[in-house]
C-alpha cells in the first residue's frame, strides 16, 4: 500500500488558503524578527528494527476469525524496520513540516509495506499568536494519558503505547492566543475544518462533508480546561471538555467528558441478528499523575466509554463466533467477520476500563535505565493485561526496549478472547 499521494491535490485549495492568508498578514502585520534566528531548515528522524515473538490464542474469537482459512498456528515471529524523516523549512513568517514513515514487515505467514505521511503542513505566523495552517496535521486534543474522549479530530490513541506515533488528517486550522493578567490568565482558540471527499480523509466519515471543529483552551488559576466541538457532518455531532490540575507539584489530576449525539451502534445476538441501536453516547474519563521522591510516576485512569459493549453484549458476539464455527455456516462465519472488523474489533471495545503505570527513573543507580509495568483491565468482566518493561536510553542516540505482554480471562471475556496470550516486544531505535 503507498499513500504518499493521498489527498495531496484534493487538498491544494487549503494549501492556497494558507498561502493567501499569509501573505496578507505579512502586509497587514510586523513579526519578530529573532524568527530569522533560527535554521531555515531541519531534518532528522530514526530507524527501527523490531521483533516481536507472539503466542497465539487459538481458542480466542478473533484469532479464529483472523486466521479463517489459513495455517493455525500456537506462535508467530514477526520483524519490522521503519523508517521515519520529519524536517522542517522556514521562510519569513511561513514553515512547512513534515513527518514521514516507512516500513517493511515479514512473518512466517506474509510480509508488507507502506509509506505513510503521517504529517505535513504549512503554518503561517502572522503575528505572535495568530497562525493559521492547512494541511496534514495531528492535533492532540485531550488531557487522558491512555485515551481521550474529546480526540474529535484525531486518530485513535493506542493505549498500549499511547505517545505512538500516529498519522493525521488533512486540514485546515488556526490558533489565536491571548495572554493577559488576571485569574484568566490565558484564552486560545483552535477552529478547525476537516474535510471529506473522494480519498481525502475518507477514513474519517462519509464524504463531501466539511466536518467543522473547535477547541477553545482556558488557564484559569492554574487550572488547564478545554471545550471541544465538533459539528454534524461525516460523523455524528459532538462536544466535550477536559482538564487539569497541579494538586502538588508532584501531584496532577485530570478527566476528560464527551457527549455524541446520535451515535449508532450495532449489537448482535447469539443468532447473528444485528440491531442498530441509535443514542446519545456519553464518555469520561478520570485519572491522576504522581510522582514519589525516589523518581516513580505512576499514573492512574478510569474510562468509562459510552460507544462500547457492556460485559453481556460482548459475551452475545463471543457466542455468535463459537456457533458460527460449531455450525459451519458460511453465513454467520460472514455476519461475525464483518462484525469482528467493525465496531466489536476496535482496540478497547467494552465498556469500563481500568488503566495503571508505573516507572522508575535511573533504577538501581544506573543512569537511563527506566523500568516500568502496565496494567489494563476490563473493568465488567475482569479480564486483564500486563505489561512489563524495560526502557535503556544511556548510548547517545539510541533508545533500547523491551515489552512483554501476558494476556488473561477466560471465556467471552474482553481479554481472554484476544488474538495473542501473549506477546514479547524487543526494539533498537536510532534517532539522527
Amino acid at each position: 500500500m503507498n499513500v504518499w499521494r493521498r489527498g495531496g491535490r484534493r487538498l491544494l485549495p487549503l494549501l492556497l488558503l494558507g498561502a493567501v492568508v499569509g501573505a496578507a498578514a505579512a502586509e497587514e502585520y510586523t513579526f519578530d524578527s529573532s524568527a530569522f534566528e533560527k535554521k531555515p531548515y531541519e531534518l532528522g528522524g530514526y530507524v527501527q528494527l523490531k521483533q516481536e515473538d507472539s503466542g497465539l490464542n487459538r481458542t480466542g474469537a478473533f484469532y479464529k476469525l483472523g486466521n479463517l482459512n489459513k495455517p493455525q498456528r500456537d506462535e508467530l515471529g514477526r520483524t519490522t524496520a521503519t523508517l521515519e524523516l520529519s524536517g522542517k523549512l522556514r521562510q519569513g513568517i511561513g514553515t512547512f513540516d513534515f513527518r514521514a514513515q516507512s516500513y517493511l514487515q515479514r512473518d512466517q505467514l506474509s510480509h508488507d509495506h507502506a509509506n505513510t505521511v503521517f504529517e505535513a503542513a504549512y503554518s503561517v505566523r502572522a503575528k505572535p499568536g495568530v497562525t493559521v495552517e492547512a494541511g496534514k496535521r495531528v492535533l492532540r486534543w485531550g488531557k487522558g494519558y491512555a485515551w481521550n474522549p474529546i480526540g474529535f479530530v484525531e486518530r485513535t490513541k493506542d493505549a498500549n503505547d499511547p505517545d505512538l506515533a500516529r498519522e493525521g488528517y488533512w486540514m485546515a486550522n488556526s490558533d489565536l492566543i491571548i495572554n493577559r493578567d488576571g485569574a484568566l490568565k490565558t484564552i486560545a482558540f483552535t477552529p478547525v475544518l476537516l474535510p471529506v471527499g473522494g480519498e481525502v480523509n475518507s477514513e474519517f466519515g462519509a464524504a463531501t462533508h466539511l466536518n467543522p471543529g473547535g477547541k477553545l483552551y482556558l488557564l484559569y488559576r492554574d487550572t488547564d480546561i478545554d471545550f471541544a466541538w465538533q459539528g454534524k457532518g461525516s460523523r455524528p455531532a459532538r462536544f466535550g471538555m477536559d482538564f487539569s490540575k497541579n494538586i502538588a507539584s508532584n501531584f496532577e489530576i485530570h478527566g476528560e467528558w464527551a457527549r455524541i449525539q446520535q451515535y449508532t451502534r450495532p449489537v448482535t445476538n447469539a443468532t447473528g441478528i444485528v440491531t442498530n441501536q441509535r443514542a446519545n453516547a456519553t464518555s469520561y474519563l478520570l485519572g491522576l499523575r504522581y510522582l514519589t521522591e525516589g523518581n516513580t510516576t505512576y499514573i492512574a485512569e478510569y474510562y468509562r466509554n459510552g460507544t462500547g459493549y457492556s460485559d453481556s453484549e460482548n459475551r452475545q458476539f463471543y457466542q455468535l463466533v463459537d456457533n458460527a464455527f460449531t455450525s459451519g455456516s458460511s453465513a454467520l462465519l460472514q455476519k461475525a467477520l464483518s462484525l469482528s472488523q467493525g465496531s466489536y474489533g476496535r482496540p478497547n471495545a467494552g465498556r469500563d476500563y481500568l488503566y495503571f503505570r508505573a516507572q522508575q527513573k535511573d533504577a538501581f543507580g544506573i543512569l537511563y535505565f527506566q523500568p516500568s509495568v502496565t496494567a489494563m483491565m476490563n473493568w465488567q468482566d475482569r479480564s486483564y493485561q500486563v505489561t512489563p518493561e524495560l526502557l535503556y536510553t544511556g548510548v547517545n542516540n539510541l533508545e533500547l526496549r523491551l515489552r512483554f505482554f501476558t494476556l488473561h480471562g477466560g471465556a467471552a471475556t474482553d481479554f481472554g478472547e484476544k488474538q495473542n496470550s501473549r506477546k514479547l516486544e524487543l526494539y533498537g531505535r536510532f534517532y539522527f
